[in-house]
């Protein structure tokens, strides 16, 4: 009895968690993160977005510099280009291990100077990066206060200044990924060495500043050979107006051990390109690196292509 009087003295409160159980688990089966154009879009939304909501396909995964160099639509072995703003292998990892998307046949991994930093900053809207306790709207609020203050914008718009057209329109977020065009001033990629150079070229393979990379590129190697998934390795192109960062040459040679012992194939463009090819230190241009790349990953894929029988 005193249970039951307990539950009724609090029953206003039960309401309002059950309220709210209710409308995030509405929100998080409308998912306007994914379906909703105004809310933004990372890149993994946008890269299913771009394919006409299909989540399988062969895949060249990697960070920006996978975005910026390789051009699917160009290509003669066209992959799904699922380079990702911060994109580390934890994440392929992740996506993997869900499975987020299904990977059939082809994984291409592209790694550069900051694929494996463990301590790179990440998209928090990733959905891997959701944990299952946490509410939907709690995870995403950031991007549900902005949606809410442009709603808000707009109906100010269409009832206190009368112009009704404007009530229940909106500007839809970029879904497009950013590419790379030109080249930087010189002056520009001095600021961004000197930020690489602080954050990150103080990082070393004996401290451990590579460890979780490292251990997601094992258990990748293991998935994909389960899957029996053809995967090959891209070294990406550095500009060589900058020396490699510190640590970036004993973690390539660590991590070439571990592709060796797997037989990996491996196509190193590290040191392959010159400086007018790039737009920045590590980013290709779309007029001239970019289309150079496209082509000489195509064509090293294609070299592992059976010839046909006559």
């Amino acid at each position: 009895m005193k249970a039951w009087q307990f539950i009724r003295s609090i029953r206003f409160v039960l309401l309002l968690l059950l309220g709210f159980f209710l409308v995030d688990a509405a929100a998080a089966y409308w998912n306007p993160m994914v379906t909703s154009m105004r809310f933004r879009k990372n890149d993994f939304t946008k890269t299913i977005s771009h394919h006409g909501g299909a989540e399988s396909g062969r895949v060249f995964f990697g960070n920006s510099a996978v975005t910026g160099a390789y051009m699917e639509d160009k290509s003669r072995y066209p992959l799904v280009e699922m380079g990702l703003s911060y994109g580390k292998i934890t994440d392929l990892q992740a996506i993997l291990e869900h499975p987020w998307y299904e990977v059939k046949d082809q994984l291409v991994l592209g790694i550069d100077v900051h694929t494996m930093l463990d301590k790179l900053d990440t998209d928090p809207t990733y959905p891997w990066h959701k944990k299952a306790y946490q509410p939907y709207l709690y995870a995403y609020r950031d991007y549900f206060k902005e949606a809410l203050t442009d709603g808000a914008r707009q109906l100010y718009k269409g009832t206190v200044e009368l112009n009704r057209s404007e009530l229940f329109a909106y500007e839809p977020k970029w879904n497009d990924k950013e590419l790379y065009f030109g080249r930087n001033k010189p002056e520009e990629d001095a600021r961004d060495w000197e930020r690489y150079e602080k954050l990150f070229n103080g990082s070393r393979l004996e401290n451990g500043d590579f460890a979780d990379n490292l251990a997601a590129l094992d258990r990748v190697m293991t998935d994909v050979q389960a899957k029996g998934l053809d995967f090959k390795v891209v070294w990406m192109p550095l500009n060589p107006a900058r020396p490699h960062p510190a640590y970036f040459d004993a973690l390539k040679a660590e991590v070439n051990r571990r592709l060796q012992a797997r037989q990996v194939p491996v196509l190193d463009l590290t040191d392959r390109y010159p400086e007018e090819l790039f737009h920045d230190l590590v980013h290709l241009n779309r007029e001239k690196g970019a289309p150079q790349f496209t082509k000489e990953v195509d064509e090293w894929l294609l070299s592992f292509a059976k010839p046909s029988k006559s």
